[in-house]
């Protein structure tokens, strides 16, 4: 497919223009517009989203919405949910999306059915999710798993355990996960330090058994089981009785078959996923296969129905009532035309704690590219950082850089309705008193305080600068009734879906990450140069050499 450079488009000409003249001024235009916020107003599934405090009139949204039609984005949605290979760089499929189609769904891709193929998966997940929850899978000493250790890196780790502490309510009442992701030896140590590993099941999760950080750490929980039960007496110093405890103790969500099998663990209880399933957009497949065992299939099927609700609006919906290509279209105009380099997810949700972290994944991955999907050099910004902290901590930490700072910085505030827990403090209602901060901090962002009015609040002149606010600092706000499975699913496609959409303004191959791998290269060629190899180490960098030469020198 032809890549479209945005800024040759009438649109871009135009949003140029409007940028040129446009003066912020949100007060202006709520005073000026009562209906600005149910305008501005969208629903997306569960999801109640309004757009009204971000820096956007009338032929602003309608431009933004021309740039959309003028680069072919639905052409290039409807070709990514169709299966093209829009993958261009690995010359692949990118169908995350048929993760999430419900049962009795056909997508016939090559000649196969990938949504039969994606419910045949998932069948098996459900049954070993089930005999894990009922106690019927045990450990090699007969007693039922309370601990589930995943072991992963990226994808393979950010979704799940972010997913997990999102639904921390919905977890299985015996059992508790851990995720171990770093190489640093320190992260599996620290997991497993208090865990019985007669009741620990570890799940090593690598689409191609060889990721280093993962098959390493794979190892070393192998070697800990087995040097834990032979030191109890659980079982015996012998090659069967290590190859038993393995099989017992050890899953794979992988589709190496023979590298499972080389490891001790049994194919049968491996999940695998197919190369059209990219890493970062992995939590709905196989990988999630910790999340099904956690809060059992009913919830994980109710996850992926979230997810496909958000799929199906972002499918059908004109871009005006769009909510996921509206979102990824204001990032544009911000990016591209305020110059912003970051982009806030501040959710009001404590669960949501590692959704940030999650996302840093997801948009930094997709869309830190300096090269378009052509292979020819973008044509404008590409990108921006995305951070953020769950409220009201942040507003404690980093909110003054918001508020008055010298950069501009949108922000994405989530909240719900309904807590999962009691919110009551004698008369108090806590909840509510969250979620006042939630309002306030995004009221003060877009209308700020004037000078006259600190001064009427009788604050010294020489005080009055430093306690001015600006505002006109954009904000969405997201709520949702409560953070059930399904609106996690929603939040996640929500993001998929904004990440999508800029990444077709940007011409831009979303699904590819060529950026990680020089380093993994490097690693593994200076890895030698570290432990003893003098001949690698002269062939270094001096800077390099000379920290190795620290190191070598301080290694006890």
């Amino acid at each position: 497919m032809r890549i479209i450079d945005p800024t040759t488009t009438p649109a871009w000409a135009r949003l140029t223009e409007l940028k040129a003249s446009y003066v912020p001024d949100l007060r202006g235009s709520f005073a000026g517009d009562p209906d600005r916020a149910v305008r501005l107003t969208r629903t997306c599934a569960d999801l109640h989203v309004d757009l009204s405090k971000n820096l956007i009139d009338p032929a602003i949204l309608q431009a933004l919405t021309a740039l959309a039609d003028e680069v072919g984005l639905a052409q290039r949605r409807d070709a990514m949910l169709r299966g093209d290979r829009i993958n261009v760089t690995e010359d692949r499929a990118v169908l995350h999306t048929a993760l999430r189609r419900p049962p009795g769904d056909s997508l016939v891709v090559d000649g196969v059915d990938v949504v039969a193929g994606v419910h045949d998966v998932l069948a098996a997940i459900y049954a070993f999710a089930g005999e894990v929850r009922d106690g019927e899978w045990t450990g090699v000493t007969g007693k039922p798993i309370r601990t589930v250790v995943n072991i992963g890196i990226g994808g393979s780790d950010l979704g799940p355990v972010m997913v997990y502490e999102a639904l921390k309510p919905y977890v299985h009442e015996r059992i508790r996960c851990r995720f171990v992701s770093n190489i640093d030896p320190t992260d599996l140590a620290e997991k497993v330090s208090d865990l019985d590993p007669e009741t620990t099941l570890f799940i090593v999760a690598s689409k191609t058994f060889t990721t280093l950080e993962t098959l390493t750490n794979a190892r070393m929980a192998r070697d800990w089981l087995w040097r834990s039960v032979i030191a109890s007496g659980a079982i015996e110093d012998t090659d069967s009785a290590r190859t038993a405890a393995v099989a017992q103790h050890f899953v794979a969500v992988s589709t190496a078959l023979d590298k499972v099998a080389a490891f001790g663990i049994d194919p049968a209880h491996a999940f695998g996923f197919w190369d059209w399933v990219g890493g970062r957009y992995s939590v709905d497949s196989a990988v999630g296969t910790v999340l099904a065992i956690a809060i059992g299939p009913q919830n994980f099927a109710d996850f992926l129905a979230g997810f496909h609700a958000v799929d199906e609006h972002y499918a059908t919906e004109p871009w005006d009532r769009n909510v996921p290509a509206l979102m990824g279209l204001l990032n544009i105009w911000y990016v591209n035309f305020f110059k912003t380099t970051s982009h806030a997810v501040l959710p009001y949700a404590q669960y949501l704690h590692r959704f940030a972290a999650y996302l840093q994944q997801l948009t930094m991955e997709s869309n830190g590219k300096g090269v378009r999907a052509d292979g020819q050099p973008v044509t404008t910004e590409t990108g921006e950082v995305f951070w953020g902290e769950p409220g009201t901590n942040g507003q404690h930490a980093f909110y003054q850089l918001i508020h008055q700072g010298t950069q501009l910085i949108p922000c994405d505030f989530i909240a719900m309705a309904n807590s999962a827990h009691p919110t009551r403090d004698g008369d108090a209602d806590v909840h509510e008193l969250f979620l006042a901060n939630f309002l306030a901090q995004t009221k003060a962002l877009a209308f700020g305080k004037t000078a006259a009015e600190v001064r009427a609040e009788g604050v010294a002149e020489e005080l009055v600068s430093a306690k001015v606010f600006s505002g006109n600092r954009p904000t969405t706000s997201i709520m949702a009734p409560a953070l059930t499975p399904s609106v996690v699913g929603q939040l996640i496609a929500l993001y998929e879906h904004i990440t999508f959409t800029q990444g077709v303004v940007w011409g831009i191959d979303s699904f590819d990450q060529w950026g990680v791998e020089l380093g993994k290269q490097l690693a593994q060629q200076i890895a030698p140069a570290i432990s003893a190899d003098d001949r690698a180490l002269a062939e270094q960098d001096a800077s390099t050499r000379g920290l190795i030469e620290y190191y070598r020198a301080q290694r006890r």
